[in-house]
């Protein structure tokens, strides 16, 4: 145990690299550096990427002039209107329940449920209904599984 220890030690401290010295030095130097040029970058970075921010978000909105484009953002352009166009015609074609089809599927699975509750406390099984004996529990499991089938049927 004492040789594995001895071998994990053995680097010196000073032949191993201060990266977080590095980076505290690099960040306090690139944050007066932002500070002094934050918009000359903004056109730096527009200049290395050969294109306009303003024209990527014309294009973006629609609101830009195709003839003036270049091919790459006049494609940008029509894959955008794509995919609105696209999302319009799901959302139209969207189909939706009545409002009153959940409080219906809840309320029949509450009453099986209370249904069955009732059969099972009462004494003898006579309620719910008198004199029909198990079948109080059929109609509570039916009440049940009426709701839960309402549910698969819920967008």
């Amino acid at each position: 145990m004492l040789m594995a220890d001895e071998e994990l030690h053995e680097t010196d401290s000073n032949d191993q690299k201060d990266w977080q010295g590095e980076t505290s030095s690099e960040a306090a130097t690139g944050d007066a550096a932002k500070s002094e040029n934050a918009a000359g970058e903004n056109v730096a970075e527009d200049e290395n990427y050969g294109v306009d921010m303003e024209k990527v978000e014309a294009v973006l909105n629609a609101t830009a002039d195709k003839a003036t484009l270049t091919p790459q953002m006049q494609r940008m352009m029509s894959r955008q209107a794509e995919n609105t166009k696209r999302v319009e015609e799901t959302i139209k074609g969207t189909k939706s329940n009545p409002r009153w089809f959940v409080p219906v599927f809840c309320a029949l699975m509450i009453i099986g449920l209370i249904w069955c509750v009732v059969y099972y406390l009462s004494p003898s099984g006579s309620w719910p209904i008198p004199n029909i004996g198990a079948w109080n529990l059929a109609i509570g499991f039916a009440l049940i599984m009426i709701g839960f089938l309402m549910t698969m049927g819920w967008r």
